[in-house]
C-alpha cells in the first residue's frame, strides 16, 4: 500500500544520483562514529550488574546489537528519509526497571510485546494521534528521566566502592552520601577530564563528534599510564565479535500479564520519541515523513531487537539531526551508520574493553543535560497553573516513583484540564474550522467583519484559528506554512474566537513566531483577546513578537501590514464593528 511504502523504496523508485550517494556514505560513516560511544553507554546504563552478571550477558553489546539491527531497520522500513534509530536516553529509566524485577528475559518479552503494540498502532493510524499528548507532559516525563539518568552514574564517575547502587532515586542518593569517601582519584580524574573535553569540544568545535574523540583520548590515557580505572574490558570482558544467534525468550502468560503496563509504556515512549525525531528532521531538511509507516517500522524494529537480544529502540533526535547537518538525504545514511558499527565490532572489538567506564559516564551526562531541557522546563513554568501542575506531577512522579505512573497520571490531569477548559468556554464549539483561510467566509455576509468586504493585499495571508487554542489544535499550526506554495511577505493570525491558550497552544504559537521569522515573513496576530493576552504578557511573547504587531481587529492588522509593503492605509468599511471586548489600536 502506498501509505506504508518505506521512503527508501521511493527513494530508489525515483532515482539516486552519485553526489547524493556520497554524501548519504559519508554522513552514514559520521553518525556511526557518534553513535559507538553512546549506544555502549545506553547498554551499560540500563542493565543492572546482577542481572548482567547472573545473565553472563555484555551490556555494552546490547547497546551496539540495538544500534545495529534497529539503526538498520528503521531506515530501510520507515517513513522519513533521514530517520536515525537505535537506543536512547529516554528507555534506560523502563529498561533499567524491567530488567531489575523480571531479569534478561522479562526485558526481552517486554521490548517484543511493545515492538507489536507499536506495529499494531501504525497499521491503527495512530501516528496522528500522538499529536494529543501535551507538551507539559513530555516535558515533565523528559526532564525526569534525564535527572535519573545523572543519578544513574555519580557511581561510575567518581569511582565509588559500593555494592548494588539502588533503584529508587532518594536510596541512591542516600547511598551516595554513605559512600562519598570511598571514591578514587584517578576514576573522577579521568571522568572530570573527559567532561571539560566534551564541554568545549561542543563550544569550541561543535562539528567534531566530541564522545568518541574523548572514549579514544580517555583510553589511550588509561592504557598507557596503567591507571587504575574501571574499564569496559575489567567489568564486562568487552564486547563479542559478531551479532548473536536471535531467539525467541521463553513464553510465560503470567509474565505478559505483569508486563503489559511496562510494554504499553515502552510503546507510547517508542512512537512519540520517533515522531518527535521526524518532525526535527523534517523541520531540518523540508518534505514531510509517513507517520504510520515510521511506527510500522519502529514496531518492526523493536521485535528484531528482542530476537537479537538487544534493548528497546526509536528514533534518535540528536543523532537524526547530525546526519542531516553531516549532509544525509536519503535512508541510506541511516543503513550505512549500523553498517559501520557493525564493522567495529565485527573487526574492532577488543579496543571496546579499553574504555573507560568514567568516560561513558560524562558522556551520558551530557545526554541527560541535553534532555533536560531546562530552557523550556523554566519557560512552563510561566504557563497557567494548571500545566505547571500536570508539569510538576510528571516530573515528580518520573523521578520519585516511576515512569509508567508518570505517563498514565499526566495524560489523566491534562484530559481532566481540557475536559474542565470545555466546560469554562461553554458555547464555543471545539474546533468549528480549524486554520481555514479566510475564503471561506465569503458566505457569512451577516458578519461586518468579514473579508469578503475587504481588500488584503497581493503577499499578505490571512488565517484564522476557531475555538480555544489547546494541543489539540497546535500540531495545525505548525503544517501551516508549508501548506501555502510561496512563503508570504506577512501572515496575519486571527484569533477573534479564541477564548483561551494553553502552554502547547503556546509554545506553537511561538515555534510558528520562528518559522516565520527565518522565512522572512512577519507575523501580525489579530483579535486577540483577555485571556491569550495575559498568557502572552505573562510568558513574555508580547516581547518576542512585538506590541506593534498585535491589533485588536482585522482592519487594524491589515493597515499595518500595508505599512509593511509600503502601500497607503485604507478605511475600514463602515459596518466594521470591533472583535474584542476592547478594541486595541495601532497595536497594544
Amino acid at each position: 500500500m502506498p501509505h506504508y511504502l518505506p521512503k527508501s523504496v521511493a527513494c530508489l523508485r525515483s532515482g539516486l544520483c552519485r553526489e547524493h550517494f556520497v554524501h548519504d556514505l559519508l554522513a552514514g560513516v559520521t553518525v556511526g562514529i557518534i553513535a559507538l560511544p553512546l549506544a555502549m553507554a545506553f547498554g551499560i546504563a540500563s542493565i543492572p550488574e546482577d542481572v548482567a552478571s547472573q545473565s553472563g550477558i555484555s551490556p555494552p553489546a546490547m547497546g551496539l546489537y540495538t544500534a545495529v539491527i534497529a539503526g538498520f531497520l528503521i531506515s530501510a522500513l520507515g517513513g522519513s528519509r533521514v530517520q536515525i534509530g537505535g537506543p536512547t536516553g529516554a528507555f534506560i529509566v523502563i529498561i533499567y526497571g524491567v530488567a531489575s524485577r523480571h531479569g534478561l528475559e522479562g526485558l526481552m518479552t517486554a521490548t517484543l510485546m511493545a515492538g507489536v503494540i507499536v506495529v499494531i498502532m501504525g497499521l491503527s493510524r495512530f501516528g496522528g494521534m500522538i499529536k494529543f499528548i501535551p507538551y507539559p507532559v513530555t516535558t515533565g516525563f523528559t526532564a525526569g528521566i534525564a535527572v535519573i539518568i545523572f543519578s544513574s552514574q555519580v557511581k561510575d564517575f567518581f569511582g565509588l566502592q559500593m555494592g548494588q547502587v539502588p533503584a529508587d532515586f532518594l536510596e541512591k542518593w542516600q547511598a551516595f552520601a554513605e559512600h562519598a569517601s570511598t571514591w578514587k582519584t584517578a576514576t573522577f580524574g579521568i571522568g572530570a577530564g573527559s567532561l571539560l573535553m566534551l564541554l568545549l569540544m561542543r563550544r569550541l568545535v561543535p562539528r567534531i563528534p566530541g564522545a568518541i574523540v574523548v572514549v579514544i583520548v580517555s583510553a589511550t590515557v588509561v592504557s598507557a599510564f596503567h591507571l587504575p580505572v574501571e574499564t569496559i574490558g575489567s567489568k564486562f570482558g568487552g564486547i563479542p565479535h559478531s551479532l548473536p544467534t536471535p531467539r525467541l525468550p521463553t513464553i510465560n502468560l503470567t509474565l505478559i500479564r505483569e508486563l503489559i503496563p511496562d510494554a504499553t509504556t515502552m510503546a507510547i515512549l517508542i512512537a512519540i520519541e520517533s515522531l518527535l525525531s521526524a518532525v526535527v528532521a523534517d523541520g531540518m531538511m523540508g518534505g514531510r515523513h509517513k507517520a504510520d509507516c515510521e511506527l510500522v517500522a519502529q514496531g518492526i524494529a523493536n521485535t528484531a531487537c528482542a530476537l537479537f537480544g538487544g534493548l528497546p529502540a526509536t528514533g534518535a533526535i540528536a543523532r537524526t539531526a547530525a546526519n542531516v547537518k553531516s549532509g544525509g538525504r536519503t535512508p541510506i545514511a541511516g543503513m550505512v551508520h549500523a553498517l559501520v558499527l557493525l564493522l567495529f565490532m565485527l573487526l574492532a572489538a577488543p579496543l571496546a574493553a579499553q574504555v573507560p567506564l568514567a568516560t561513558l559516564a560524562s558522556v551520558l551526562m551530557v545526554v541527560a543535560w541535553n534532555m533536560s531541557e531546562v530552557g523550556h522546563f523554566r519557560a512552563l513554568l510561566s504557563a497557567p497553573r494548571s500545566d505547571v501542575a500536570v508539569l510538576l506531577t510528571t516530573f515528580g512522579l518520573t523521578v520519585f516513583a516511576d515512569l509508567t505512573v508518570a505517563v498514565g497520571v499526566g495524560m489523566i490531569l491534562a484530559s481532566m484540564l481540557f475536559m474542565k477548559r470545555m466546560a469554562d468556554v461553554s458555547g464555543v464549539s471545539v474546533v468549528s474550522r480549524e486554520l481555514s483561510a479566510d475564503e471561506a467566509e465569503l458566505a457569512e455576509f451577516s458578519d461586518p467583519n468579514t473579508l469578503s468586504i475587504r481588500q488584503v493585499p497581493d503577499g499578505v495571508e490571512v488565517y484564522e484559528i476557531n475555538g480555544p487554542f489547546f494541543f489539540g489544535v497546535a500540531d495545525r499550526l505548525k503544517d501551516t506554512l508549508n501548506a501555502i506554495e510561496r512563503p508570504p511577505a506577512v501572515f496575519i493570525l486571527r484569533m477573534r474566537r479564541v477564548p483561551a491558550i494553553d502552554a502547547t497552544g503556546m509554545h506553537a504559537l511561538e515555534e510558528f513566531y520562528h518559522k516565520c521569522q527565518r522565512q522572512g515573513t512577519v507575523l501580525l496576530l489579530s483579535g486577540v483577546h483577555a485571556h491569550p493576552l495575559r498568557v502572552f504578557l505573562t510568558t513574555g511573547f508580547d516581547r518576542t513578537i512585538g506590541k506593534a504587531n498585535m491589533f485588536g481587529g482585522i482592519d487594524a492588522a491589515l493597515n499595518r501590514a500595508r505599512e509593511i509593503m509600503n502601500l497607503p492605509s485604507v478605511s475600514p468599511p463602515t459596518i466594521a464593528v470591533p472583535e474584542v471586548a476592547r478594541e486595541m489600536t495601532g497595536g497594544i
